[in-house]
């Protein structure tokens, strides 16, 4: 939408009263005379002057607000005590799970404490590792993040990519494993793209924008994405563009090289649509030419690997719980694909092909069940797993023995197995030790039904033990989009939330993809109610069974997960002591105007579109505030190097929010500086933010108040 030219300013900026807000101050955000038209309604914007990030005026409020902010979290009285033990607990020894490649092993390690994990090399399980990367040392306070790393196929090189202060836009280096020396070559303006080194090492593959204009970096829509072939020791402005569709602006690719060398695989991505397109290119041909093999978008295809000429496939082609196909590429109509392994009763949420066969791991009631299968699709045996809960890893090669996977759940740190194909076993291969007893807390799965009756599984987590009178401090966490799956996972500021007598309970909402493709699509676009229904139904689950009280309770989301904070706490303020929209997408009507925002679209709808601009309008959480309303204690978190959900949505629902808002409860907003949307986020940071949140949920959901429910 355009800007007008000279808004007028409805109010002075400056620092407002809020008398019934008891002591606290907040910073007056000026209201301007902004306001759009949107098929026939007209829909007015007073802050939109807080997405110009650049601006002198911006950058004063955020000040303001943080001056405000960090004031009043310094003065709740649990928080340093909070502060104290997160450190403590979150001070244990982690590993990423091995890869081998060229003989080598590469592994991820963090001592604890440490900013950023270390990535190790040794030549055995045996051997000694040493280190080959440590991003400690690229910046002084832990906000340079090294985010992926690619050895070539000898393990001559190692390429490596870099975020700077939690943006998602990525330099990429190469270093000699050797030497541990860099090399010359520097790669800009990557992002959702990782590399992918050709058969002989001499360079590699990766997907990238065209350099913003000036002062868009961070806000700028991203559209165009170009596949490129970089040649090792040459200039970025030297590298060969591969692939490009100037006609398909909203075209992502995703590519690599099969293991045998002789493919390039290209994954064709629209935005977030789980559809997308296969191309490839046959690289033992002088003059390759890119073959559209997939170009109907039907369907989503994950690639597998190949067998020669035959490729495998994940996809929900007519299979809502996808399945296993195989296409023989040089006779690849339709009527002659295959399936290799049926779609089942379980949701087929990853498939790996490694030891000559398929690792498939199925969530059933979004809990992990890992199977083995013959490349001819038959089974095999299940890999026997320690409990319920949540697997990764398996990765490998056709001629490996063995694979590295880890399990976690909500009471279980990240645990690395490495498990033996040719018996069938696994064993710890590292287990970390905490400075608490994690036996002493358990998970329960419950099923609950949503308001048109639904049946939706959700986990409770908490201490032996717990009373469950209706009393508990509670925190609710949900995602409900873009086919993500909340699977069990360890999080240290969920284990001393429990360790303090909390509960915790994470429904797996609609929108997710626990279900399959109708579970994802019946929480997308204009049936997205639904997924806030959900969550509210969970909520009135938790109340009414006595696991706690609307007095106790607190809701955190991030993301989508913020919209559906943001969603839930307008429709049903009466129902949450504290809610914590961190990172979310709140303004519905503006998201695809910024970054990779037009990518959400296949979830969300648009507001272009004037049937989507009806629902998205109905509950977009900055449009449906309402003056003179008492909504819960809101803690807004955003971070100023958000370029995926650019800040600006979070800073006008806190301005609207603090604008209609009446009573005792705070509302703030908590901006991070030097942060992005989470990915990279350096320890002491994530330690500091989740003491704060933790200390305000606790703060505000202990009953102060009379809340009918």
């Amino acid at each position: 939408m355009p800007r007008t030219a000279l808004p007028l300013i409805l109010f002075f900026t400056g620092v407002l009263m809020n008398s019934q807000a008891g002591d606290l101050k907040y910073p007056e955000s000026k209201r301007i005379d902004h306001v759009d038209n949107y098929h026939g309604t007209k829909v007015s914007d007073p802050y939109r002057w807080l997405e110009d990030l650049d601006s002198a005026e911006t950058k004063d409020w955020v000040d303001r607000q943080n001056k405000v902010t960090f004031d009043y979290l310094s003065t709740l009285s649990e928080r340093e005590k909070i502060h104290k033990r997160l450190t403590e607990v979150w001070n244990y020894e982690r590993f990423g799970i091995p890869s081998r490649r060229g003989g080598k092993i590469f592994l991820l390690r963090n001592d604890g404490l440490q900013n950023q994990s270390v990535l190790y090399v040794q030549n055995s399980l045996e051997d000694e590792p040493r280190v080959l990367l440590d991003p400690n040392k690229l910046s002084a306070d832990g906000t340079v993040a090294m985010m992926g790393f690619r050895p070539d196929r000898e393990a001559r090189y190692l390429a490596y990519g870099i975020s700077r202060g939690g943006s998602d836009w990525r330099e990429w280096f190469v270093k000699d494993i050797a030497t541990g020396k860099d090399l010359s070559d520097h790669l800009k303006w990557i992002k959702f793209s990782g590399i992918s080194w050709d058969k002989e090492g001499k360079g590699f593959f990766y997907g990238r924008y065209d350099e913003p204009k000036e002062g868009e970096a961070m806000e700028g829509v991203n559209e165009g994405q170009k596949l490129y072939y970089h040649k090792l020791g040459t200039p970025q402005s030297e590298d060969k563009l591969i692939y490009e569709r100037p006609d398909r602006k909203d075209w992502g690719f995703g590519a690599g090289v099969t293991e045998d060398g002789r493919y390039l695989a290209v994954t064709v991505w629209m935005g977030t649509d789980p559809r997308n397109g296969f191309f490839y290119m046959d690289l033992e041909k002088k003059d390759a030419v890119m073959v559209e093999l997939l170009n109907d978008f039907d369907a989503s295809y994950s690639f597998l690997g190949n067998d020669g000429a035959t490729f495998y496939f994940r996809t929900n082609l007519n299979a809502g719980r996808y399945k296993v196909i195989s296409i023989d590429t040089e006779n690849p109509d339709r009527k002659n694909w295959k399936t290799v392994i049926p779609e089942g009763k379980g949701t087929m949420s990853s498939v790996d092909m490694v030891a000559g066969g398929f690792v498939v791991t199925t969530m059933e009631d979004a809990l992990d069940k890992p199977r083995f299968y013959k490349r001819n699709g038959s089974f095999v045996r299940d890999i026997e797993l320690p409990g319920p809960g949540s697997v990764g890893g398996f990765n490998g090669r056709d001629e490996d023995t063995d694979t590295f996977y880890t399990f976690t759940n909500y009471t279980t740190p990240g645990t690395i197995f490495r498990y033996d194909f040719k018996t069938g076993k696994s064993t710890v291969f590292r287990a970390p030790k905490l400075a608490v007893d994690t036996t002493q807390f358990t998970s329960e799965q419950v099923f609950y039904k949503s308001k048109d009756g639904t049946r939706v599984p959700m986990t409770i987590s908490y201490k032996k033990g717990t009373q469950m009178n209706g009393a508990n401090p509670t925190l609710l966490y949900g995602y409900g989009g873009f086919n993500v799956s909340l699977t069990p996972s360890f999080q240290v500021p969920n284990l001393v939330w429990m360790d303090m007598g909390g509960v915790l309970a994470v429904p797996n909402l609609r929108g997710g993809g626990e279900y399959g493709k109708e579970w994802h699509e019946a929480g997308t676009k204009e049936r997205k109610q639904n997924v806030f229904d959900d969550f509210i139904a969970a909520a009135e689950y938790l109340i009414a069974e006595k696991y706690t009280s609307p007095n106790h309770l607190s809701i955190l989301g991030g993301s989508n997960g913020g919209l559906l904070v943001g969603a839930c706490m307008t429709q049903r303020p009466d129902l949450f002591a504290a809610a914590v929209p961190a990172v979310g997408v709140l303004d519905m009507l503006r998201f695809h105007k910024f970054t990779i925002g037009w990518a959400w679209v296949s979830d969300y709808g648009s507001s272009d579109n004037a049937e989507d601009f009806k629902y998205l309008y109905a509950y977009s959480p900055l449009h449906n505030l309402k003056p003179g309303v008492e909504y819960p204690a809101t803690l807004i978190m955003t971070s100023d190097h958000d370029d995926r959900v650019v800040p600006s949505h979070s800073f006008k629902f806190a301005s609207n929010l603090q604008h209609n808002h009446r009573g005792a409860n705070p509302v703030l907003i908590r901006i991070e500086t030097d942060a992005g949307h989470g990915a990279g986020t350096a320890t002491s940071k994530q330690i500091e933010g989740a003491a704060d949140r933790i200390a305000f949920m606790r703060a505000h959901a202990k009953g102060k108040k009379s809340r009918s429910f």
